[in-house]
């Protein structure tokens, strides 16, 4: 083993789907059960060598099968097929191997595999208690690590999301999709290659189904939906974040797990082009149900980003009308500065700024990943916006609205508004957002002196987001006085009047931005021990749960009751 990679195999004539030589084998193995290329060992500068199974390979590392990449320590004995077995002789140290070979039985102490492993091998070298210790220590200890066999799966995973969906417990908020991950890590680290596909197809499917029946539970208690006669109340800002708490928490945590998969998909991608087998049937058709899987997991962050500013923009759209209709300089009252606090603010205010505050909390409470909180705010502001923008060009129809006084107070109130989102670290996302109302309000401001000596085009400048339709209307229903109508100055130029007569006055609620889903890698902490308390029982309770099932399948007389650690 010259190399720094060493392939074994039978070799032969077969060739990729790109029409390449088949890939170099160093050793070449003539058996049945033997693969063109079977296995690779690879020993670089550093140690340990690795050795890795070609997918489909019959591999055994020290008597156990071999599903992934694993360690290869001099001494160990490798079977290649039920034909060959070698016994791995680092050639960096001149073949010499450990005084004690590790397929020998192990040392005391040695941590167990997974529940019920510790008790299934007769020549590990333990003795009962030593075992019962070890599996004692796995199923209450803090490594962030969640065994189970296939068999198993379906159970663990709908455990994990029926207690999601039912809110029980007090998990973490990321809490259901750091338990979700590791079940993707054991079936990526320890599970043959092609079981993460159908793992991750399960996985979406569950949530789908969990997220879907939340929504449904959420549409059925609403007004609307409740029989005739009854009337309708308006959604309070505590309602509402009650109601999306569900959804909220699902977004959040799907959308961590989603980056989670889309690492470990790209991790199996990256091995199949170092195994040169990129264009594996087997490869394409798993890569094609992970592509399912997540496009699944897509699609629940969307439905419950729509879901939850579906809810939270019903609540403000009876809130909103008050910016225009309020008067924030009531008798004796002064206008609080910026940072204020919420009731301090104008009592017309208060319940448009009680629903911005209760998002806010809501995002923070479930940990929403922080590019999801700025577009969920960013959905809130533009439907604020085009709201108040179209009641503002129908109050000027048919009834006197559009004067200086009157603007001064929706000017002072947006300012607020404006002040109070900027101390909530809010205001750069606000700005860009209210840009047009804003723009219409301080045209409402300029004095009425000023006003009527302003022509078209310095309004048009001055005011680049109104559209002509948009700025015409305003000047057009303007109040300057009693029996005065438009200044000449204000006529529009001859090549916008097809823009006048033709364009649409209102915002139009579809030209939302897109949902753009964050990038980057996932925020859950799958390394160190488990130091929350909450989310340590429930590992330790979902352990225990897949004990128990294991031992169920087991003879009366074969099974062993819950082990207990002795106190050192």
């Amino acid at each position: 083993m010259t190399r720094e990679q060493h392939v074994f195999g039978r070799g032969g004539n077969a060739s990729t789907r790109g029409g390449s030589p088949a890939p170099y084998v160093d050793t070449f193995l003539n058996a049945p059960d033997i693969l063109p290329r079977h296995c690779t060992v690879r020993a670089g500068p550093e140690s340990p060598a690795m050795v890795r199974p070609s997918r489909g390979a019959l591999v055994t590392h020290n008597g156990c099968l071999l599903l992934r990449e694993a360690e290869l320590h001099p001494g160990d004995l490798l079977g290649l097929g039920e034909h060959f077995l070698f016994m791995y002789k680092d050639p960096r140290t001149g073949g010499s191997g450990p005084a004690r070979p590790p397929w020998l039985p192990s040392r005391p102490r040695a941590a167990p595999p997974g529940p019920g492993w510790a008790f299934s091998c007769r020549l590990c070298g333990r003795g009962l208690q030593e075992r019962s210790e070890a599996l004692a220590a796995y199923l209450d200890g803090r490594e962030p690590v969640l065994r189970f066999r296939p068999r198993e799966e379906e159970a663990l995973l709908g455990e994990i999301v029926r207690a999601a969906a039912a809110g029980s417990g007090d998990l973490p908020p990321l809490g259901p999709a750091t338990l979700l991950a590791l079940c993707v890590q054991h079936s990526a680290r320890e599970l043959e290659l092609g079981h993460l596909p159908r793992l991750l197809g399960r996985l979406a499917r569950l949530i789908k189904e969990a997220v879907w029946e939340k929504i449904k539970e959420i549409g059925d208690r609403q007004p609307e939906n409740h029989p005739e006669g009854v009337p309708e109340v308006p959604l309070t800002p505590e309602a509402v974040s009650v109601e999306l708490r569900p959804l909220m928490l699902w977004m959040a945590n799907t959308t961590e797990l989603l980056s989670f998969v889309q690492e470990k998909v790209l991790e199996m991608e990256k091995e199949a082009d170092q195994e040169g087998l990129s264009s594996d049937p087997q490869l394409c058709n798993d890569l094609e149900l992970c592509d399912e899987a997540m496009a699944l997991l897509d699609e629940v962050i969307m439905c419950t980003f729509q879901q939850s500013v579906y809810y939270l923009t019903k609540t403000l759209y009876s809130t909103l009308p008050a910016l225009l209709d309020s008067n924030p300089f009531t008798a004796g009252a002064e206008l609080p500065g910026p940072g204020a606090e919420l009731e301090a603010m104008p009592p017309g205010l208060r319940p448009t700024l009680g629903v911005f505050q209760a998002a806010l909390e809501l995002t923070s409470q479930c940990e929403l990943h922080p590019d999801l909180v700025s577009q969920t705010f960013g959905y809130l502001f533009f439907f604020s916006n085009a709201s108040l923008l179209n009641s503002l060009m129908e109050r000027g129809q048919g009834r006197p609205f559009y004067q200086w006084s009157r603007a001064v107070q929706i000017r002072t109130n947006l300012d607020l508004v404006l002040d109070w989102l900027q101390g909530a670290g809010l205001g750069d996302i606000a700005t860009e957002f209210f840009r047009k109302l804003s723009m219409a309000v301080n045209l409402l401001c300029v004095p009425r002196t000023s006003l009527v000596k302003a022509s078209w085009s310095s309004l048009r400048t001055d005011h680049p987001t109104l559209t002509p339709a948009q700025l015409h209307h305003l000047l057009s229903h303007y109040q300057l006085g009693p029996g005065q109508g438009p200044p000449p100055v204000w006529d529009p130029l001859p090549t916008e009047r097809d823009a006048v007569e033709t364009g649409d006055i209102f915002e139009s609620f579809s030209s939302h931005p897109p949902l753009i889903l964050p990038l980057g890698s996932s925020r859950l902490r799958l390394t160190g021990p488990v130091t929350d308390d909450a989310l340590h029982r429930e590992l330790r309770r979902l352990r225990h749960l897949l004990w128990d099932l294991e031992q169920q399948e087991l003879p009366a007389n074969h099974r062993h009751g819950h082990p207990v650690a002795t106190s050192p």
